[in-house]
């Protein structure tokens, strides 16, 4: 056995992607040579069938370099198949899906694929069901599940001919105790028999709708995948080869053949990886130890990705999205531009123009240099270059105008420039690595990159990366340092994580840590979330146990026959009826110039296009806290689908006697991200009025607008809830991290406001509480009483007099986040993202009352737990670093607890630690308002979402003059977070919020 392994030491890498299958052997044992190992190469077209493809690639390989097929240790194949069959929404390769979730009484609001687009929800699910089950954060039961109630749905969905199941349970990736979803998924199987029943905690982590999102689409192609993968590995079989074969995987490592047809949603981005890995082995030790953005110039498009110095790509944020589908399992990074070999150039006016049309694979038969009548971009580089060989030169030689020929070099390098700096992580000049086919066309140096490389073979570096993949696993989970210390909790989680590696095939030897990530929890004792991941090189001394494990079982499960087609059938009826009105994306689809909010009688009737407005804006105001408002944005989204309406009122409006409500959420957000809303809210707003003499509420106002709790208000103010007007204001005027940071304790005219109060978990448990000492008080008991009642829980306050919220509210903010959402949207819809920051200081009041505070990348982050609340701080590098006179040079740190607290800006040589800042270094400072935004799209990133090498505008914007008395600073100032040493100096002046409904009443 050992001289046969001996004999194995050629790996094959196959890239079958849409236009070309590209294939490469190489040989690692001799890498480090000239020829980086590489013993021979294919390209060619993709064939129908990609077993053809693999075949003629390989054979060809073996016959021009005389390889011996014993010597194969391992193919691996890189493939677009499964995720173009999503993106054309392919019924003939889409299955229909039911969905059975394990979440008790939560998530009922946000049902499977609320927020996919309705053809691709039509067309795949198939049925869904809420069914007892799920976890508290700490691991506590939410409810066992129920064998009966399961065992039930599966009547149903064998009746509906369905053979691919979801199980999703709340908080189930760290469920290894209670193991409900696999209890269910056995109930499921004995049941159903031979059916395909998919876990959600072996497609993605904690976010328990884009995880169960991702399961969806995973469950839908397993048949399509377990027939591709099969197609692959016949030609192996065929050859003789007795190899493994293995599928490479988002995040550039490999998968067996056996998991990724039981996982095929984790090749869905293999191929610009597969790029990024292949150029980083191209350079070899050139690049070793050191970030390299990698420069993919295809026919159509330039892909750009930074690899990191670990040789892995930086991935995008938490979250992704595909085919309008969100998920929460990470994308390499990768911005693309119109700009390739076959884009077309052409003259407006005096400017030359360079894409993003493109004749694409027609390259050969349309450019000038092939005989064809369509000037493109290899044409102009060859005109220009006479060193590249490229068609016939001398049909462009004397084609162009000499004016045209610089005109064309001077656009496409400001176009790769562009491209590169916006995705560079420093302002630092870093090595820049260009492959594709189309890289001839760009230039041979770049300003921003310390060097320009095009390696030989860099038009196969997908099959490159493929054949040279790496081996990886990932730990993501809550752990209690109740009784071990972080440090010793994370050792432990990743010798976890290192022997899944090695399990999934690595040797023991080349394994290392590539990835951590701790997030404290905040309001939840003693747990952290800890993300680690582990690479390592394949054991290529047990490539004959993978060989025999890899192969792919076809069979497809089936129910009657009969009935599954008229299922399907009718399903695809369904989906082609679809309706697009609920496919808009209403934030940008509108005329900005002419959509006028519909104001009836000074009532605001809330619609979708404003909903996502103000949706966009409470996250904003929310400095950073107040955790995502998305769900909860799809609650509103769905009282308003179901025929509900949403009435908003001005606080000018409210007579003395009006009772106003309040209530909200308080919480860890990353409870919130995976235990969805039930109905606790109204559970605690119903308590409360059964016990409250006073009279229920005639209005309703959130308790803040930043974050969830701003939409709060919509949903409680619903006619399907309370039915009653919601106030255009809040007692915040922003997000603050306790309860008795607001207004209405500023103004301090009762010795307590937040008392009567209710809480409800939403499982059962409430808690009232008639009268308390002070408002601290209230909040410190409710902060105990949260760590025993799932670390999530909904308020609802005893209300407030009409003429008391007239003083004391923070007026308009609806109003507010409506003009700022409005902005951002306008700006992301006319492509002017640049200035979207001061879009939305315009939106606020224009130059006098916010300005743009800095704008850069993030390039640290620490976080720490205390009291229950993460404190940290944030460091962005400014954009023009090296421009000591721009605003935008050095870098600045943001200090939060839960929120922002102040932009502070950082001397070179001095560590600006928290106690030796000074007033002028000040930018910022509460009560007035600093936002994190993603420089990307425009919305705000929260500060659990904070994580190096994002892109960000930081904007500072004036507090209401409800913050600047006395008291309002002494509560929601300096002194309140600890950084007592500094001066509240307001940023601005504050000017009101103009109320939407002043300026749209009748109109």
């Amino acid at each position: 056995m050992a001289a046969e392994m001996a004999l194995k030491h050629l790996r094959i890498g196959v890239d079958v992607g849409g236009t070309n299958t590209d294939g490469v052997i190489i040989d690692p044992t001799r890498s480090s040579e000239v020829d980086r190992g590489i013993v021979a190469w294919h390209k060619a077209p993709t064939t129908t069938d990609p077993s053809h493809g693999i075949a003629n690639a390989i054979t060809t390989m073996f016959e021009a370099a005389s390889v011996d097929p014993a010597s194969i240790a391992s193919v691996t194949i890189g493939t677009t198949h499964f995720v173009n069959a999503v993106i054309t929404r392919d019924a003939t390769r889409l299955s229909r899906v039911a969905v059975v979730r394990l979440s008790g009484p939560f998530s009922k609001h946000a049902p499977p694929c609320v927020d996919w687009p309705s053809p691709l929800r039509n067309l795949i699910l198939g049925h869904f069901v809420l069914v007892q089950g799920g976890l508290e954060v700490d691991g506590d039961l939410i409810s066992d599940i129920n064998e009966e109630e399961i065992a039930e749905q599966c009547k149903i969905i064998k009746e509906k001919g369905i053979t691919s199941i979801v199980v999703n349970g709340v908080f189930s990736p760290i469920d290894t105790v209670q193991r409900q979803e696999e209890r269910a998924a056995e109930i499921i199987k004995r049941e159903l028999g031979s059916v395909d029943v998919v876990l959600s905690k072996d497609v993605a982590n904690l976010g328990f709708l884009e995880r169960e999102n991702a399961a969806i689409l995973n469950a839908s192609i397993l048949s399509f995948a377990r027939q591709t993968i099969s197609s692959f590995q016949t030609p192996i079989k065929n050859l003789g080869l007795n190899c493994p074969v293995f599928i490479t995987q988002n995040d550039g490592t490999i998968l067996s053949g056996e998991a990724a047809s039981r996982l095929p949603i984790r090749t869905f981005s293999s191929g610009p990886t597969n790029s990024m890995r292949g150029a980083a082995f191209l350079v070899g030790k050139e690049g070793a130890g050191e970030a390299m953005m990698v420069v993919d110039v295809g026919g159509t498009t330039t892909d750009v990705g930074l690899l990191l110095a670990t040789g892995f790509p930086r991935q995008q944020a938490a979250y992704s999205e595909l085919s309008g589908v969100r998920m929460n399992f990470s994308y390499p990074d990768v911005k693309s531009i119109g700009l390739g070999g076959g884009s077309i150039v052409s003259k407006i006016g005096d400017q030359l123009q360079v894409g993003p049309e493109s004749v694409g694979y027609k390259l050969p038969e349309e450019a000038l240099v092939f005989g064809g009548d369509v000037p493109t971009a290899t044409d102009y580089t060859v005109a220009s270059a006479s060193g590249v060989k490229i068609g016939d030169s001398e049909k462009v030689r004397d084609k162009f105008a000499q004016e045209d020929r610089e005109a064309f070099q001077t656009e496409t390098r400001r176009m790769l420039e562009q491209i590169i700096d916006t995705m560079k992580t420093s302002p630092e000049d870093l090595p820049v690595l260009l492959v594709g086919g189309g890289a001839v066309i760009a230039p041979d140096s770049l300003k921003g990159a310390s060097r320009v490389i095009k390696p030989e073979w860099s038009g196969v570096a997908n099959a490159i990366g493929a054949a040279m993949a790496r081996v990886s696993a990932v730990v993501d989970t809550v752990r209690s340092t109740d009784t071990k210390s972080e440090k010793e909790v994370l050792a432990e989680i990743e010798q976890e994580a290192k022997k899944k590696t090695i399990e999934a095939g690595a040797s023991a030897d080349s394994v290392s840590i590539v990835e951590v990530e701790a997030l404290p929890l905040p309001y939840v004792a003693d747990k952290v979330r800890f993300v680690v991941r582990a690479a390592g090189d394949f054991d290529y001394s047990r490539s004959g146990d993978f060989a025999q494990s890899h192969n792919v079982d076809v069979t497809q499960p089936a129910f009657d026959q009969k009935a599954s087609q008229a299922g399907k059938t009718e399903h695809l009826l369904e989906a082609a009826q679809s309706s697009e009105e609920q496919d808009k994306d209403y934030a940008t689809s509108v005329d900005f110039d002419t959509y006028k909010p519909r104001v009836i009688n000074r009532e605001w009737m809330i619609s979708e296009t404003d909903l996502q407005w103000i949706t966009i804006g409470c996250y904003i105001l929310g400095t950073g806290g107040g955790g995502s408002p998305y769900s909860t944005m799809l609650r509103v989204r769905g009282i308003l689908r179901n025929g509900g309406t949403i009435r908003v009122m001005s606080p000018d409006d409210l007579q003395d006697d009006d009772r106003v409500g309040c209530g909200g959420g308080a919480g860890s957000p990353t409870v919130g991200i995976e235990k969805l809303a039930g109905d606790e809210m109204m559970h605690a707003q119903e308590h409360l009025y059964t016990l409250y003499p006073g009279g229920r509420p005639t209005h309703f106002i959130p308790i803040e607008i930043g974050g969830s709790n701003g939409l709060q208000g919509l949903v409680m103010s619903a006619s399907s809830n309370l039915n009653i007007p919601c106030v255009d204001g809040d007692w915040m005027g922003r997000a603050y991290p306790t309860k008795w940071q607001t207004t209405p304790v500023v103004f301090g005219e009762r010795n307590i406001i937040f008392a009567p109060v209710c809480i409800a978990d939403g499982n059962g448990n409430v808690m009232y509480m008639p009268t308390a000492t002070s408002d601290l008080k209230v909040e410190q008991i409710f902060r105990a009483a949260l760590a025993q009642m799932g670390s999530a829980v909904a308020s609802a306050d005893g209300p407030v007099s009409g003429a008391e919220t007239r003083r004391w509210a923070v007026e308009h903010t609806l109003s507010l986040s409506w003009r700022i959402g409005r902005e951002v949207a306008r700006a992301r819809k006319q492509h002017r993202l640049e200035d979207v920051a001061s879009c939305i200081i315009d939106a606020v009041g224009g130059s006098e009352t916010g300005r743009v505070l800095f704008k850069g990348k993030i390039v640290g982050v620490e976080r720490k737990l205390w009291m229950g609340h993460v404190y940290g701080e944030v460091i962005v590098e400014g954009r023009d670093a090296a421009d000591a006179s721009s605003p935008f040079s050095g870098k600045i740190k943001i200090p939060f607890k839960n929120e922002n607290i102040a932009a502070i800006r950082l001397h070179e040589g001095r560590e600006n630690k928290t106690g030796e800042e000074r007033d002028e270094d000040v930018l910022a400072i509460v009560p007035d308002l600093v936002a994190v935004i993603d420089a990307q799209n425009g919305e705000a990133i929260g500060t659990p979402e904070y994580r190096y090498g994002l892109l960000v505008h930081v904007i500072g914007l004036t507090a209401s003059n409800r913050w600047t008395s006395p008291k309002g600073i002494e509560i929601g100032g300096p002194k309140a977070f600890g950084l007592g040493h500094l001066n509240y100096k307001p940023l601005g002046k504050f000017v009101k919020p103009v109320s939407v409904i002043d300026e749209y009443d009748g109109k």
